[in-house]
């Protein structure tokens, strides 16, 4: 007896401790259930953490919607006509009101003309002077052609016929030697007179011979050599006067006409209105934003055609829009258009596309990388409410579909170049299918495959992507490229080879006390400049490198993992350039 009271709080005990074991057992069981189902729990969707959208069927319109400008297509463009003459332009004195609405022969601009009037009296003045010239030279061209009458009719005939009188006087004197020597040879015979006497009459008759040839040479003389040496002279004397009037009277045109055309220009110092219209001054605005280049105001200078004034044709108006690189190829001449303006709401006027630029426009300094090609929309029967300027939005019909499969665009999600929808079959499943789409528009996609009318889709799929089942992305397989490396490789080798022969000559030349032929030491390629370690790639930089070093550049060796070109490798055999 004494024994078994002995192990009764022994006995319970043991039982005490099994207890509690089986009380924490089956807590810890019943914990690891409740947070499974806490887990459970958070996998569940709520309704609200979803954005649904029904898979709809109907018309379809592809369009492109753009902002642009109202303008008039048919513009009457006034520009400055005043030359510039050297000057940096012309001041602005007065100009009409942009806005004002201006008739046929009204006045829109006055420029400065105090310089050409200057010039304009400058001008008249040489104008005289070119009269004065060309009447002088029109006297010396008359004085030379009377010059050369005066001679013929004149000197000539005068000097002629006393040379022809001389001629009869001589051939009477030789005449009357004969006689007297033919009377003194018949004295002489008769013994009546001396021969001394028959002597002299010799030498008369010799005398009286010589001067009737005399006097004939001269006339032949003045006949054929002085007449035309005088005539001749004449000549290039008129022809010189006539050079010497020519020359003036081009003068004095060339000096008219600068008249002409300064009084000219002065005349379109005062610009009036060719046609009826709205007055749109021809502002000049920076690319880049910011403050106008030019505004046409009193005291601005503007050059030689440059456009001043605006007059649109109230009739035919348009809109002109820029529109992205990435859709400008949708547009076409003649497409239909829709145009909202913002300053008229609830207006909408229609239109079709009239010009589509084949160029970009010039981009702006902080949009150098987006391409911009301007559209321009005709407005059909534009009303007179409209100004030019107006801001418009305008919705260009592409293409339009009378029935399509059409989802909004939120509910297309793009992986890999390829377009997926995450459809929702039931409260906790859902389905990733791929899609194809033939269209979009500001707000829905129209799609030819992958999903069907009455389907629900999930617009917000960016903040449930852990739904979705995607494939993995494909990488490009660019091992062709290998091949053209190893080309490359080759090509840089056989250059290096070509010039090993020249480098060795230079070394040579080098030990032998002489510069080497690449230049003097310390250039790049010739061992490395002082201290420098040499060029990266060069043997003074290999033995520079602690070994087992990575070099970026050396031969064939990786940095970081990646396998380098040889183009640098073989850059400690190739001499500087």
């Amino acid at each position: 007896m004494q024994y078994s009271t002995r192990r009764a709080p022994a006995t319970r005990r043991g039982n005490t401790l099994l207890i509690v074991l089986l009380f924490v057992g089956v807590i810890g069981v019943g914990g690891w259930f409740g947070y499974q189902s806490y887990l459970d729990d958070q996998k569940k969707l709520a309704p609200d953490d979803l954005i649904l959208s029904e898979v709809t069927q109907g018309a379809f319109d592809h369009t492109v919607i753009e902002q642009g400008e109202i303008e008039s297509s048919s513009n009457t463009e006034i520009i400055c006509e005043i030359e510039s003459r050297g000057n940096s332009g012309t001041p602005i004195l007065w100009v009409i009101d942009e806005g004002a609405k201006v008739k046929k022969g009204d006045k829109l601009i006055e420029l400065d003309s105090s310089n050409l009037e200057i010039e304009l009296k400058e001008d008249r003045i040489e104008v005289i002077t070119a009269e004065a010239g060309y009447a002088t030279a029109k006297a010396l061209v008359e004085q030379a052609e009377i010059a050369r009458e005066e001679y013929l009719e004149g000197v000539f005939k005068t000097e002629e016929r006393a040379i022809l009188s001389e001629i009869a006087i001589a051939e009477q004197e030789l005449r009357k030697a004969q006689l007297a020597l033919g009377s003194s040879e018949r004295l002489v015979a008769k013994g009546l007179v001396k021969s001394l006497q028959l002597e002299a009459d010799k030498f008369a008759l010799a005398n009286a011979r010589n001067q009737l040839e005399a006097a004939q040479g001269r006339l032949k003389v003045l006949q054929t050599l002085t007449k035309r040496k005088m005539l001749v002279q004449f000549d290039s004397d008129i022809d010189a006067q006539k050079a010497n009037l020519s020359a003036a009277e081009a003068k004095l045109f060339e000096e008219r006409q600068e008249v002409a055309l300064i009084e000219e220009q002065v005349k379109k110092c005062v610009i009036y209105a060719p046609t009826d219209g709205v007055v749109v001054h021809a502002n000049k605005y920076s690319s880049r934003g910011g403050n106008a280049e030019f505004v046409v105001e009193a005291g601005a200078t503007v050059r030689e055609r440059q456009s001043l004034i605006r007059l649109p044709d109230p009739s035919e108006m348009q809109v002109r829009c820029k529109v992205n690189e990435s859709r400008i190829t949708l547009l076409r001449r003649g497409m239909p258009a829709k145009i909202r303006i913002d300053a008229l709401p609830g207006m909408v006027l229609t239109g079709r596309v009239a010009k589509v630029n084949r160029y970009a426009e010039p981009s702006s300094w902080f949009s150098s990388s987006i391409k911009e090609y301007a559209v321009n929309v005709e407005i059909i029967d534009p009303p007179d409410v409209i100004r030019t300027g107006m801001t418009a939005s305008v919705e260009v019909f592409v293409e339009q579909i009378p029935t399509a499969i059409q989802v909004p665009i939120q509910a297309i999600y793009e992986h890999d170049s390829n377009t997926y929808s995450l459809v929702r079959n039931g409260p906790q499943s859902f389905e990733t299918r791929e899609v194809k789409i033939s269209a979009t528009n500001e707000t829905m996609a129209s799609i030819v495959e992958g999903l069907q009318p009455g389907e629900t889709t999930v617009l917000n799929l960016r903040q449930h992507l852990t739904l979705m089942n995607l494939p993995d992305v494909i990488v490009t397989d660019n091992s062709d490229m290998l091949a053209l490396s190893e080309e490359a490789k080759n090509v840089v080798r056989g250059a290096a080879d070509d010039d090993e022969p020249g480098l060795a000559a230079g070394k040579m030349k080098s030990d032998g006390g002489g510069p080497p032929d690449d230049g003097p030491s310390g250039r790049p390629g010739s061992g490395g400049r002082p201290g420098a370690g040499g060029r990266p790639g060069s043997d003074s930089y290999k033995s520079s490198q602690p070994e087992g070093a990575s070099s970026r550049e050396g031969d064939g060796e990786s940095y970081r993992g990646k396998p380098q070109a040889d183009a640098v490798t073989v850059s400690s055999e190739t001499p500087a350039a």
